[in-house]
C-alpha cells in the first residue's frame, strides 16, 4: 500500500534525577556528598533510506518515545544514557511541525540516501548532589531532575523523487506506457482511475543511460484545488525534471485532444507549489504523447493536436504504448531533454 503522508507524535526521553548520597564507611565519620548524576535521555531522528517508497510503517503506529535516562547512583555512578530512536523514511519525504498557531512548518527535506538528522533531542540528566559540594558547604542535600526531553507533533510527506513525470487524463495510457518502457508494474485496466497511487519506474537506454519515470494517477479538472485527490498528486510532480504529458488521440474519450492539452496544462500552471530551485510545474519542458495510435480511427484528432502544439513550439511524438510504435524516438528525446535542462539524473539503486 503506497502511503505519502502520516500524522505522528514523537517524544524524546527525559534525562534522569541526580542522586543525593553520602559516603559511608567504617572509620570515615563525615563521608562526603557522592551523588551521581543523571544520565542524558534519548534523542529521536529520522534517516532516509532509497529501498523505502512508503510511509506504511507510520500509519498504524503513531506514537514514538525515546528511552529515558538512568537516574544516579551512590559513588558518583553517573545514570546510564537513554537509548537513541531512529526511524526510517523514504528518500523525499518532508517534514513539518506543528506549530503552536495549528499551522505546519517545513523543518527538514531528506533528498538524499544516508541522511540522518536530529528531529527531538532528548533531556539532560540532573546534578547529584556531589556537584554542589563548596567549601562552605561540604553537605549539600540538593540534586536537580532531570530535564524533559522534546516532544513535537509530526506531519510527514512523502514527494516521489524522478526525472520524468508522466501527466494526463485518467485511461490516457500512462500506465500501459511505464509498464512498456521500464520493469514497474501498474494495475492496468480499461476504465478511469486504474491508478489510485504513483508508480515509480527505471528506464534503461543503450550506452549506460538510465532515467527513473513517476506515473502520477490521472488528473481532472479542478486537480490543483485538490479534485480527485489533484492537489497530492501534482505534489509528485514537483521535484521532477521533464513533464511527459500522455493525450489519447483515440475516439473512445469523447472529448478534443486538444481540449484535454489545454484543460491539464491549466491545472499544471495553477497549481502553487515548487520546487527547491522555485521553479514551477508549468515552467518545466514538456513533451507531449499522442498515445494509441494503433485505434486511431479520425486521423484529423491527431493532426489538430499537433498543428496546435507546433504553434506552442511543444514537440510531439505520436506512439502506441500498447504495441510499442514510436517508443525508441520518444524515449531518445526525453533523454535528450534531461541532458539539455543539466541537472544531474536521478541516481538509480
Amino acid at each position: 500500500m503506497f502511503v505519502d503522508e502520516v500524522d505522528i507524535h514523537v517524544a524524546a526521553g527525559h534525562g534522569g534525577r541526580g542522586a543525593m548520597s553520602f559516603r559511608r564507611e567504617k572509620y570515615v565519620p563525615r563521608g562526603g556528598p557522592n551523588g551521581g548524576d543523571g544520565g542524558p535521555g534519548g534523542s529521536v531522528y529520522l534517516a532516509a533510506h532509497a529501498n523505502l517508497n512508503t510511509l506504511l510503517t507510520f500509519r498504524f503506529k503513531k506514537e514514538f518515545e525515546a528511552a529515558r535516562g538512568g537516574h544516579g547512583e551512590g559513588s558518583n555512578r553517573t545514570g546510564k544514557s537513554g537509548a537513541d530512536m531512529t526511524l526510517d523514511v523514504p528518500v523525499g519525504t518532508q517534514v513539518f511541525e506543528k506549530q503552536e498557531d495549528g499551522e505546519y512548518t517545513l523543518v527538514a527535506d531528506l533528498t538524499k540516501e544516508g541522511e540522518h538528522i536530529l528531529i527531538a533531542k532528548g533531556g539532560l540528566g540532573g546534578q547529584g548532589n556531589a556537584r554542589f559540594a563548596t567549601s562552605t558547604n561540604r553537605a549539600p542535600r540538593k540534586a536537580q531532575p532531570g530535564l524533559p526531553g522534546e516532544e513535537k507533533d509530526l506531519r510527514l510527506q512523502l514527494k516521489l523523487l524522478a526525472d520524468v513525470g508522466l501527466v494526463g487524463y485518467p485511461n490516457a495510457g500512462k500506465s500501459t506506457l511505464i509498464s512498456r518502457i521500464s520493469a514497474a508494474k501498474p494495475k492496468i485496466a480499461d476504465y478511469p482511475f486504474t491508478t489510485l497511487t504513483p508508480n515509480l519506474g527505471v528506464v534503461g537506454l543503450s550506452g549506460d543511460r538510465s532515467f527513473v519515470v513517476a506515473d502520477v494517477p490521472g488528473l481532472i479538472e479542478g486537480a490543483h484545488q485538490g479534485h480527485g485527490l489533484g492537489h497530492r498528486f501534482l505534489s509528485h510532480l514537483e521535484r521532477t525534471r521533464v513533464l511527459v504529458h500522455v493525450i489519447d488521440v483515440s475516439s473512445a474519450t469523447g472529448r478534443d485532444p486538444v481540449v484535454d492539452f489545454e484543460v491539464i496544462s491549466r491545472e499544471l500552471a495553477l497549481f502553487p507549489g515548487r520546487d527547491a530551485s522555485g521553479e514551477r510545474l508549468q515552467d518545466k519542458p514538456v513533451l507531449v504523447v499522442a498515445n494509441k495510435i494503433d485505434a486511431l480511427d479520425d486521423p484529423a484528432r491527431l493532426d489538430r493536436l499537433r498543428a496546435h502544439l507546433q504553434r506552442a513550439g511543444i514537440p510531439i511524438y505520436p506512439v502506441s504504448a500498447a504495441t510499442g510504435d514510436g517508443l525508441p524516438l520518444l524515449l531518445e528525446a526525453i533523454w535528450k531533454t534531461l541532458a539539455d535542462d543539466r541537472r544531474p539524473t536521478t541516481q538509480v539503486r
